[in-house]
C-alpha cells in the first residue's frame, strides 16, 4: 500500500506526500506528528472488545431506550419479543435501528422527538416464539412457507410493519433516564404506508402502477439505512438495498428479461425474491402482490413492473406533523442511498446536499438546487429543481461533479437517455456513463460546521483488483474501507470542483494511515468505517460496520473485535475508540441533544451471527438489550457523562 500510494504521489503519511484540505500544505510525517493537539477528545479510549456487552469510557454511564417492539402509539401494545401480531407491530418500534436524529422540542436538551430509520427485518427473530419458527433452523433472511409455497398473512404484516420508519417523543425524568412518552404525533411509516412522489419523475411512465396509473403515489418506504435533516428541519429517510424485495420472472427464451431500471438495481429473478417472498401471502391482497414486478398485465397500470421503480429515492417526513404525507424527492437520484447530509444554508444562496450509493464501485453524488434557501420560506420543494451530479476523483487530489442532466456529459437521447426523468430513475447508469469515480461503498457523510470540509466513509471493497486501485480507492481486496475528505476554494459547496485527500486509511497498525501519516494503535484501530456524523464542536463520530461478527469469528477482521463507535479530531487526525457494542450487531446511528450532554446511538441485529442451528436450539447469537433468554433486539443506547458534561470532552 505505502509503495503503491507513494508511486502515485498523493494523500498519505510517512511518504511526505500530498496531504490537503484542512490540512493545508504539503506536509511531511515528523512535521505533523508534532502539531499541537486541540483538546478536542479528552476521553480515556476504550479497548477493542469481545464481550456481549455494552463498553463506555471510564466517566461515563448509559442506559437503553425504545427496543423494537417499544409501543408508541394506538392503545401501546406491549412488547412480546417473538411472538407480538402485526397489528401490534404497527404500533411499536421497528426492528434493526439505523439512522436517527433527535428533534428538539422548543430547543430543548431534555425534550424531543427521536426519528429512528429501521434497515430491514430479521424474521426468525421477530416470529421466534411462533411455531413456524421455534426450534426450526433459520436464517437471517429466511422465511417459512407452507406446503403450497405460500406465507402467513400476519407474518408479513408483521415484516413490512417492522420496516420504515418510528417517530417517538422521548423525555428526560427526574431519575435522568429518558423514557418514551405518548403523544398524537408519534406514529410509525412502514413498508405499507401511502407515499408521495414528487420531483422530476413525479407522473414519469417509470412509476405508474396499478395502485398510482397516473404516477403520483405509492406505498412504502423500504430499508431505510441513514438519514438526513434538512435546513428546514424536517427528516429523509433513505432507501438503500430495496432491489431485494421485490421479484421479476419475466424470460424471453427462458433466460431472464429485466428492464435496465430493474438489472441495474438487482432486482431478483428468483420467484421468492432474494429477501421475504411478501408477494407470496396466502390472502393475495393487492399490498402483498406489489412485491411482484412481472409484467403480469396488459400494461403498467395494470400490474407493478414499475414497483421498483418507486423505491430507491430520499423519502421527506416531517416528525412535528402527523397529518403530512411522506414524499419521495426524486431529483436526488435513486440508488442504493445511504443518507444525505446538508451543506450549511446559506440565505440567498442553493441548497446543497451529498449522498452515497452504498454498493461496490459505486458513487458519491451532490444535489445543487435551483431555488435558494429563505430561511421560515423554503420548504422540500426546493428539492424538486436543481442539478443532480456524480463525483470524480482525479489522482492529483483535485475533483470534478459531472452533472447528470439532458444533454450534459453524454445524457442524450440518442445515448439511451430520453429526459430528465429517464435519467433519475436510471442514475447509475447516468453516472456510469458520464465517467464518475467509482467508489469502495460510498455510506455516510458528513460536513465539519467549522470548516465546511466534507467526509464520506468508504467501507470496504474486497472485489476491488490491482488493476482497479486509484488514488481514491488505493488497495485492492479492500477489508478496512477508508475516509475521503474534500473542500472547496472559498467553501462554496455549488463550486463545480474540489480538492481532496483521505483523512484516514483504516486497518491494522500494519495497514493504516491517518493524515498526519501515522499508523492506528491499540487505542483506535478501526474496520469498515460506516456511519458517520459531526457534531456542534467539530468531534468526527465514525461507527464500523464489519458485518455480524460473534465470538467464534475468524478472519480478516478477527483483531478488531466487535463493531465500534469512535471520534476523530478532523484538525489534527486524532482518533480514539468510544464505545464497543455486543455480539452479531452493527453500530449505526449517532446524534446529540443540543447541549451535547447526551447522546443516542443505535446497535442493529444484535444476535445475527448466530446459525441456523444456534437459532433452532434456542440460542440467539446474543442476550442483548435484556439477557433475558428471549430473542435479542435493536435498541437505541443513551450515554450521559457522570459529571454531566459534554459527551466527548
Amino acid at each position: 500500500m505505502e509503495a503503491r500510494v507513494g508511486r502515485r504521489g498523493v494523500l498519505m503519511g510517512g511518504l511526505a506526500a500530498l496531504v490537503t484540505g484542512l490540512v493545508g500544505a504539503p506536509i511531511t510525517a515528523r512535521a505533523a506528528s508534532t502539531q499541537t493537539r486541540t483538546g478536542l477528545l479528552g476521553f480515556k479510549p476504550v479497548p477493542v472488545s469481545y464481550q456481549d456487552k455494552v463498553v463506555v469510557p471510564e466517566g461515563y454511564s448509559f442506559h437503553l431506550l425504545g427496543e423494537t417492539g417499544t409501543p408508541i402509539s394506538g392503545d401501546m401494545p406491549a412488547a412480546r419479543p417473538g411472538a407480538n401480531t402485526g397489528a401490534e407491530q404497527e404500533h411499536q418500534i421497528g426492528q434493526h435501528h439505523d439512522g436517527m436524529h433527535f428533534f428538539p422540542i422548543g430547543g430543548s436538551s431534555s425534550d424531543g422527538f427521536i426519528v429512528v430509520n429501521h434497515e430491514y427485518a430479521e424474521p426468525r427473530f421477530l416470529h421466534a416464539e411462533k411455531p413456524n419458527y421455534k426450534g426450526q433452523p433459520f436464517h437471517t433472511y429466511r422465511v417459512a412457507y407452507d406446503a403450497d409455497g405460500k406465507r402467513d398473512d400476519d407474518e408479513v404484516r408483521m415484516e413490512i410493519a417492522a420496516h420504515g420508519v418510528s417517530i417517538y417523543r422521548t423525555t428526560r425524568q427526574t431519575d435522568g433516564a429518558w423514557a418514551v412518552v405518548a403523544d398524537p404525533r408519534n406514529r410509525r411509516i412502514t413498508a405499507g404506508t401511502p407515499v408521495q412522489i414528487s420531483g422530476p419523475v413525479r407522473g414519469a411512465p417509470h412509476v405508474r402502477t396499478r395502485f398510482s396509473p397516473d404516477g403520483a403515489m405509492t406505498r412504502g418506504t423500504l430499508n431505510n439505512c441513514a438519514h438526513g435533516v434538512t435546513p428546514w428541519n424536517t427528516y429523509l429517510a433513505a432507501e438503500e438495498n430495496w432491489a431485494g424485495y421485490f421479484a421479476n420472472t419475466d424470460q424471453i427464451d427462458q433466460k431472464p428479461d429485466l428492464p435496465r431500471e430493474h438489472a441495474r438495481y438487482g432486482v431478483s429473478t428468483n420467484p421468492q425474491g432474494a429477501r421475504y417472498g411478501w408477494h407470496l401471502a396466502k390472502s393475495g391482497a393487492d399490498e402483498h402482490v406489489r412485491f411482484n414486478a412481472s409484467a403480469t398485465g396488459a400494461s403498467a397500470v395494470d400490474d407493478y413492473r414499475n414497483e421498483p421503480n418507486t423505491m430507491g429515492w430520499m423519502t421527506e417526513i416531517d416528525p412535528f406533523n402527523p397529518d403530512a404525507a411522506p414524499i419521495k424527492r426524486t431529483h436526488l437520484g435513486r440508488f442504493a442511498h445511504e443518507g444525505v447530509v446538508f451543506a450549511p444554508a446559506i440565505e440567498g444562496q442553493p441548497v446543497v446536499c451529498y449522498s452515497g450509493d452504498d454498493s461496490r464501485f459505486e458513487y458519491i453524488y451532490k444535489f445543487v438546487s435551483e431555488g435558494v434557501w429563505t430561511p421560515g420560506q423554503t420548504d422540500g420543494s426546493i428539492l424538486d429543481r436543481g442539478t443532480l451530479y456524480a463525483a470524480k476523483f482525479n489522482d492529483d487530489g483535485s475533483g470534478e461533479w459531472l452533472a447528470l442532466a439532458p444533454g450534459r456529459n453524454g445524457l442524450t437521447p440518442a445515448n439511451g437517455f430520453a429526459d430528465l426523468a429517464d435519467i433519475l430513475v436510471n442514475t447509475r447508469l447516468a453516472a456510469d456513463h458520464a465517467g464518475a469515480t467509482k467508489m469502495d461503498r460510498p455510506e455516510w457523510g458528513a460536513v465539519d460546521p467549522s470548516t465546511g470540509a466534507v467526509f464520506f466513509t468508504l467501507t470496504n471493497n474486497v472485489r476491488r483488483t490491482q488493476a482497479q486501485v486509484d488514488a481514491a480507492n488505493p488497495r485492492a481486496v479492500n477489508h478496512f474501507g477508508q475516509i475521503v475528505r474534500w473542500s472547496y476554494a472559498g467553501g462554496d459547496h455549488t463550486a463545480a470542483s474540489f480538492a481532496w485527500d483521505l483523512f484516514v486509511i483504516a486497518g491494522d497498525a500494519n495497514a493504516s494511515r491517518i493524515a498526519t501519516g501515522e499508523a492506528l494503535n491499540d487505542d483506535n484501530i478501526f474496520a469498515c468505517p460506516d456511519g458517520l456524523w459531526c457534531d456542534a464542536e467539530s468531534r468526527l463520530w465514525i461507527q464500523t460496520d464489519m458485518g455480524d461478527l460473534g465470538p467464534g469469528y475468524e478472519g480478516p477482521l478477527k483483531g478488531f473485535g466487535m463493531n465500534a463507535l469512535l471520534a476523530a479530531d478532523p484538525a489534527t487526525g486524532e482518533i480514539r475508540r468510544f464505545m464497543t457494542g455486543p455480539w452479531g450487531q452493527e453500530c449505526t446511528g449517532v446524534v446529540k441533544t443540543p447541549d451535547g450532554k447526551t447522546m443516542f446511538v443505535n446497535f442493529q441485529h444484535p444476535g445475527a451471527h448466530a446459525s441456523a442451528q444456534q437459532f433452532a436450539a434456542g440460542d440467539y447469537g446474543s442476550g442483548f438489550p435484556d439477557y433475558s433468554g428471549r430473542a435479542p433486539r435493536s435498541a437505541t443506547v443513551v450515554i450521559t457523562k457522570d459529571d454531566g458534561g459534554v459527551i466527548g470532552t
